[in-house]
Parts: structure tokens; sequence; C-alpha cells
């Protein structure tokens, strides 16, 4: 490896330090977090703070992300708007719930885009918010589609315990992924937060790879199973019309852009 690609690795490494749980890190936080030197760690947020990528509190010396990223989200926003928002909202007007948009990354499912319910009583993630992919219905729509040994690396993760329902063997998330591909959706009970229900369907590019997932979600008590049922073939409708519409590869080029 070079050590300009280095460099770059590296200061990469020190940019996903920065989390919604931890927006503000010190250098020596960051330092122990990456496992460099804090003399390397100083030298790569200086250039990043010179490029706007890092912000650095001249009063108390802590760092957090700098307002290059807003820059750069909003030309990502603006893409993911124009193209895909106006699918989301319509649907979210016909069932009157919470509509999201997530992508798969390793183990858990990214929040891109997130059309909050009307309705007093709703659910919604935050944009850029994480959640473990085995036992969201964003997750297993897209791992129904994945090809098995990435299933595996997945799975082999761990499945922590989140509610009483939260699948606790990888024979059960399996034959769930099954009933998954053979319905074009999957369903979440209280999986992984109680009182919370969510159906989800991915986008599916030309070699049949998810591309992303579209979900409903919402309180148990107006998503039940069979309204689920109905609003899963609701959302793979949308997915097939934005594969179409949209088209496969400006899908896929947006997506990458906002996970990159």
């Amino acid at each position: 490896m070079s050590q300009s690609v280095r460099a770059v690795e590296r200061a990469l490494d020190v940019l996903s330090c920065f989390t919604r749980e931890e927006p503000i890190r010190s250098l020596t936080q960051i330092a122990e977090r990456v496992g460099m030197s804090k003399s390397t760690v100083h030298r790569l947020l200086a250039t990043l703070e010179n490029k706007r990528f890092i912000t650095r509190d001249k009063v108390t010396g802590s760092y957090r992300l700098g307002f290059g990223f807003v820059e750069i989200a909003s030309l990502v926003d603006k893409d993911l708007q124009q193209s895909v928002q106006p699918y989301l909202q319509r649907l979210s007007s016909e069932c009157g719930e919470t509509v999201d948009l997530s992508v798969l990354d390793g183990d858990s499912v990214i929040y891109l885009l997130v059309i909050e319910s009307p309705q007093r009583i709703k659910i919604a993630a935050a944009v850029g918010q994480r959640l473990p992919a085995f036992c969201t219905a964003s997750g297993r729509a897209l791992m129904a589609y994945l090809p098995e040994d990435q299933v595996a690396r997945i799975l082999g993760k761990g499945l922590p315990k989140y509610t009483d329902k939260t699948p606790s063997t990888i024979d059960a998330v399996l034959d769930d992924l099954r009933l998954t591909r053979g319905r074009g959706f999957s369903m979440s009970e209280e999986e992984y937060e109680k009182d919370i229900h969510a159906v989800a369907a991915p986008i599916l590019g030309i070699d049949n790879r998810p591309l992303a997932a579209i979900a409903i979600v919402g309180p148990s008590c107006r998503l039940t199973r069979e309204r689920m049922r109905i609003l899963g073939q609701s959302i793979r409708a949308t997915t097939e019309t934005i594969a179409r519409e949209v088209g496969h590869t400006t899908l896929s080029a947006i997506v990458a852009k906002t996970t990159a």
C-alpha cells in the first residue's frame, strides 16, 4: 500500500470516530480509538481542519465534524430528494405511516431518507441512524437477496437480544429470509423495539442484487400482521416503479455516492 493511500485510510479512520452518540472527541480519545500516536493524529486533524472536514473548539481543544460534510451531504440529499423522495412521500400519504429508505452497511442498515407519518403517534428513524440488519424489516429485506456467504458473515457477528421477540438463532433468521424471498417483502414484529412493527421490500438491481430497501414502520396497534401483508404489496409496487422510472444505474450511482 502506497504512503498516499495509507494516509487517506488513516484520515478516514479518524473521521469514522465521530458518531451520533459521540459527536465531540478529544485528541487523546481519537488517538486511542484509531490506535495511532497523538502526533500522527494531530497532523491528520490539522489537514482535515484545513479542508473544513473537522472543526476544532479553540477553548476546549476538542474536535467535531466540520461544514465540509454539510456541503457534500446537501449534494447527496438533493439527488435523493429529486429522484426517490417523491415516491416515498406518495407511499406515506397513502398509508398514513412513516416511510424510510435504507441501505446495508456491514451488519447494519443506514437510513438515508425518512418521511414521517402525519399521525400524532408515530415512529421514525433519524437520517444516518444505524440499526442491526438481522432483526429489522429493512435489514432482512436486503439480506434475503444477498449471496449465502455474505449472509453468513452478517449472522456470524452475533444475534444480540433487543426484545423477547428478537430472533435468537441463525436458523430462525434464515427461515425468515426464505419467507421474505417468497413473498417479496419482510416483516418485523417487535423484534428490535417493543410495540413497533415494520414491513419492507428491496429495490433490486439488474442482477437481482439489493440496492436499497423501503420500509413502512409504525406502532403495532396500527401495523397489524394482516395490514403489513397488504402494505408489503404496496411497497413492492413502489420499489418496482422506482427501479423502472429512476433506473437501476442512476439509483446505484446515488446510493454509492451517499454511502461513500
